[in-house]
């Protein structure tokens, strides 16, 4: 199949058999044991990892409605399996945790999303952990390393990171790559090598804002590892959210593209106006200095970052917008607006900030589906404020 034609299909495979056009919403907590036999056998199976059984016994266990959304995402990011959870950093956490065994020491490539930091920042999962820029990767690696994380593009800088790079320093070490601006839609890090994708699916395989997740999507044996600690933990995803989020996929290539057009449009005028210090985009002239985008990345994505003069001034612009929205997330249907430094990576530190690049007057925009000189117009009315606007 094409991939936009994937996108449609993925996942809904015993649809025909089940006799339905819609995939059913599975919300059992328990499903009947009449066998015990069987019951115990199939309980020890999901228990160890395995994707499934003759009976889901347990939803803490299995749930097909969640089932459909994996097998989706799996055929979208080119994988053998996927893992879904009740959030990326349950999803995050999950991977740190099934990785553990193999080494308490990781190599983590910064900026990465103000969550994951913390979480090895603080100690709580007893890591070692070595921050480097993405050419300090093979430098820091031990006998003890169990994984190499990266995020591209990475949140909130936009900064690209090569991936087949990445994955040849890291050596027989497994990347795991958090692609959640990207999407599978414009990059896919397990054809360059990487050993596990991870996305907030919160953001743009939901695409609504409507719904918390985290999915990994990986090979058959990282997969049970991870169902293991899911089972254990019981960072489970809800049917329900495992619907919409299958529901999502089939319009994620449509949304993506078009959010993309208008991230453009935005980021270019963005680089002109006078009261913009810089703008940060991998669709600019100067952003892409490794040619990633239309190599690694189909496309720049919809994610940009623009730099005003003052934490005052970032502050002013998200009291003043009207149709973009002040919030934190993205990869939603509407355009949100956030200042990083203040909310998003407030939680690492001043130290890890400017180690990130991440100024005061810095704000992210996610950009989303509306029309352009819609959101163009917003931006200028809260940059420029009331009066200026209105006199150009």
């Amino acid at each position: 199949m094409a991939w936009d034609t994937l996108a449609v299909h993925a996942g809904r495979g015993d649809l025909r058999e089940l006799g339905v056009h819609a995939p059913p919403l599975d919300l059992s907590t328990t499903y009947p044991v009449p066998d015990r036999a069987a019951g115990t056998e199939a309980l020890e199976a999901l228990a160890s990892g395995q994707a499934s059984a003759s009976n889901p016994v347990y939803a803490r266990l299995h749930n097909p409605t969640v089932a459909r959304f994996e097998q989706g995402l799996a055929a979208l990011e080119g994988a053998t399996d996927a893992v879904a959870f009740a959030s990326g950093m349950a999803a995050i956490t999950a991977i740190f945790m099934a990785m553990r065994s193999d080494g308490a020491h990781v190599v983590a490539v910064r900026p990465l999303y103000g969550g994951t930091d913390h979480l090895l920042s603080a100690g709580l999962l007893g890591l070692d952990v070595s921050w480097v820029q993405p050419d300090g990767v093979a430098a820091a690696i031990r006998p003890e390393t169990s994984l190499v994380l990266v995020e591209t593009p990475a949140n909130p800088t936009l900064a690209l990171v090569d991936l087949k790079d990445i994955v040849a320093q890291a050596g027989d070490v497994p990347v795991v790559v958090d692609s959640t601006f990207a999407t599978p839609v414009l990059q896919r890090p397990l054809e360059l090598g990487a050993a596990m994708v991870v996305h907030s699916a919160t953001k743009f395989l939901g695409g609504h804002g409507d719904v918390l997740a985290g999915v990994v999507a990986c090979g058959g044996e990282f997969a049970a590892k991870l169902r293991q600690v899911r089972v254990i933990t019981g960072a489970v995803l809800h049917p329900l959210a495992g619907y919409l989020l299958h529901r999502g996929l089939q319009t994620l290539p449509v949304r993506v593209r078009k959010a993309q057009e208008n991230a453009q449009v935005l980021a270019e005028r963005l680089a002109s106006h006078p009261m913009v210090l810089g703008v940060r985009y991998p669709g600019l002239p100067g952003q892409d200095p490794k040619g990633l985008v239309g190599t690694q990345m189909k496309g720049p994505g919809s994610i940009l970052a623009f730099e005003v003069a003052s934490q005052n001034h970032a502050d002013q612009i998200m009291a003043s917008v009207k149709v973009m929205t002040p919030a934190v997330s993205l990869g939603s249907t509407d355009t949100l607006i956030q200042q990083p430094a203040g909310l998003t990576h407030r939680i690492i530190g001043d130290a890890a900030l400017l180690e990130g690049g991440i100024q005061l007057g810095l704000l992210r925009v996610s950009v989303g589906l509306e029309d352009p000189e819609d959101l163009w117009n917003d931006l200028c009315q809260a940059i420029e404020g009331p009066q200026l606007a209105a006199a150009k």
